[in-house]
C-alpha cells in the first residue's frame, strides 16, 4: 500500500468520525424507551387518579341518599344495602373497566366511635383499657366489651353510617413490568355521614361485667 493510499484512506476515516449525520435518531433511540415509560405512567396514574375522584363521589352521594328514613335509590331491586351497591357501581362503571366492588357498611352512636372500641363509662383504675369490672357502653347489645364500636348495617335515627368502598379493576395499560402495583388498581373509599333524626335514637344500655 503507497502512502497516498494511507493519506486517502486517514482522511476517509477524519471525514467519517467528523460526520455528525443521523446522530440524533440515536440520541432519540436511547430516551425513546425512558420517555414512552414516563407518558404511559403518566395516563395511567391520570386515570387511577379519576376513578378515585368518582367512586369517592359516587359514595358521598349514595350515602347521603341513603341517610334519610324511607331513601328513594332506584338502581336494582332488593334490600337498601344492596340498592346502594348498585347504585354506586352504575355510577362507577362509566368509566371502570371489568371493576369488583366490595361494600361494608358499619353504623355507629356517634362520630366518636368510628375505629375504636366500645366507650368505657367506668374505668376503675384508671389505665384507658377494658378490665374485669369496668362499665361500657354495649353498642351491639351483646353483654361483652368488643374492640370495635361499630354495628354491621345502616343502623337507625340519628346514628353515624360508615361507608367503605373497594374496587378492584385491571389497569388499563399494561405497564406493571415497569411499575410497582401490580396488574390492578386497588381503590379504597370511605364515607361516614349521619342519618336524619326521623326519630328517637336508640340509646346503647350500660353494661358492667
Amino acid at each position: 500500500m503507497t502512502i497516498q493510499q494511507i493519506t486517502s484512506r486517514l482522511r476517509s476515516l477524519r471525514r467519517l468520525a467528523d460526520d455528525t449525520r443521523g446522530a440524533t435518531l440515536v440520541e432519540f433511540a436511547i430516551v425513546l424507551v425512558p420517555l414512552c415509560i414516563l407518558l404511559l405512567g403518566g395516563l395511567d396514574l391520570a386515570y387511577q387518579s379519576y376513578l378515585r375522584s368518582l367512586l369517592q363521589g359516587a359514595l358521598n352521594d349514595v350515602a347521603r341518599a341513603a341517610s334519610v328514613e324511607s331513601p328513594t335509590i332506584t338502581c336494582g331491586t332488593g334490600t337498601i344495602g344492596a340498592r346502594i351497591d348498585c347504585a354506586i357501581q352504575r355510577k362507577v362503571n362509566t368509566v371502570a373497566r371489568n371493576a369488583n366492588y366490595t361494600v361494608t357498611t358499619q353504623n355507629f352512636y356517634q362520630f366518636s366511635g368510628v375505629g375504636r372500641s366500645e366507650k368505657l363509662t367506668t374505668d376503675h383504675n384508671h389505665n384507658g383499657q377494658y378490665d374485669t369490672g369496668d362499665c361500657w357502653e354495649d353498642l351491639d347489645a351483646d353483654g361483652t366489651f368488643d374492640t370495635s364500636a361499630g354495628r354491621t348495617g345502616l343502623g337507625g335515627a340519628d346514628d353515624v353510617v360508615f361507608y367503605e368502598v373497594t374496587l378492584v379493576s385491571p389497569r388499563i395499560i399494561p405497564i406493571s413490568s415497569f411499575l410497582s402495583g401490580g396488574e390492578h388498581y386497588n381503590i379504597v373509599a370511605r364515607a361516614a355521614i349521619r342519618n336524619q333524626p326521623y326519630a328517637r335514637q336508640a340509646v346503647p344500655a350500660t353494661v358492667c361485667a
